[in-house]
């Protein structure tokens, strides 16, 4: 009998949701095997649910053999990767499904990434969820902005859908700009916020507009946020009078952003602007960053 004989022997008419210290030894040293010998790894439907029920093992260099050998086999895993992610009663399971599925990086799984993401309590499975999103790049980035526009959304799980975006490729960019002239404030905020971390990759137009609309938004965390990026660029004189307006902003966040930044950027012609806001200013922490700008910009002078 062969080894490979042997191994479908072993767990026949067995439900195949969990495998024996046996069973999965005598599987992992197959897939091992496999792999050294530059084999294919099985991917009939029997191998594969041998290969997900090895996901609960808990030993965790088995597991990474198991999802290792799946990301080989590639879509014709997806399936029972979902299922697993999606019904399993091991949590164990449900996490290393999701994680697998990154390597893989199929759009076909985005459905049930999502609603592994929204409905799963355990919140690696869900992080898990968001970073196989993130790993298949340009097609995940609408449903992934989609999600910040559900009611029932944590602000956990806004900040894992921000991380993603930041993460996607820069083919999922055209998609950003366009969300970042959304009416909802979430999708907005986001959209905006992962472009300013590709900002390196923009053109130079592309910079002017996207700070520019971010620097003047309705929201006032998204007029602060901006306000830093502009003092993280290197020298520019469109973005000074962006900062000098801002120093007159409702918002004591983005007052306070706004006077650091124009000390990054060198801008000795706010001096007069940062005065008269400084006798003026009522929040004791801005004032206190208003006149240390005073002060550099004034040694630099």
């Amino acid at each position: 009998m062969t080894e490979s004989s042997s191994i479908k022997n072993s767990t026949q008419n067995k439900r195949l949701d969990t495998l024996s210290d046996e069973e999965a030894l005598l599987l992992s040293a197959h897939l091992k095997k496999q792999r050294n010998n530059g084999i294919p790894i099985d991917s009939d439907q029997e191998s594969i649910s041998k290969m997900v029920a090895g996901l609960g093992d808990q030993r965790g260099l088995l597991r990474l053999r198991f999802a290792d050998s799946l990301g080989a086999v590639g879509q014709a895993a997806v399936p029972a990767l979902c299922e697993a992610m999606l019904s399993s009663d091991n949590v164990t399971v449900r996490r290393a499904a999701a994680k697998t599925l990154t390597l893989i990086k199929d759009p076909n799984s985005l459905p049930y990434l999502i609603s592994a993401f929204l409905k799963d309590q355990d919140s690696v499975v869900q992080g898990s969820a968001m970073g196989a999103m993130a790993a298949i790049g340009e097609e995940a980035v609408t449903p992934i902005l989609n999600l910040l526009s559900n009611p029932e959304i944590t602000e956990m799980q806004i900040g894992l859908a921000n991380w993603a975006l930041a993460f996607v490729d820069d083919r999922g960019s055209k998609i950003l700009r366009d969300a970042s002239n959304s009416s909802n404030v979430e999708i907005r905020k986001a959209a905006i916020t992962a472009l300013t971390s590709k900002i390196d990759t923009l053109n130079a137009d592309e910079n002017i507009d996207l700070l520019s609309n971010a620097s003047r938004d309705d929201d006032a965390e998204i007029r602060a946020e901006a306000a830093t990026l502009l003092g993280g660029l290197e020298d520019i004189d469109w973005a000074k009078p962006l900062l000098i307006s801002n120093l007159y902003d409702t918002d004591s966040w983005v007052r306070k952003n706004s006077a650091l930044s124009l000390i990054k950027l060198n801008a000795t012609e706010a001096i007069a602007t940062l005065e008269e806001c400084e006798l003026q200013e009522e929040d004791q922490i801005v004032a206190n960053v208003i006149k240390l700008a005073i002060q550099k910009l004034k040694q630099r002078a």
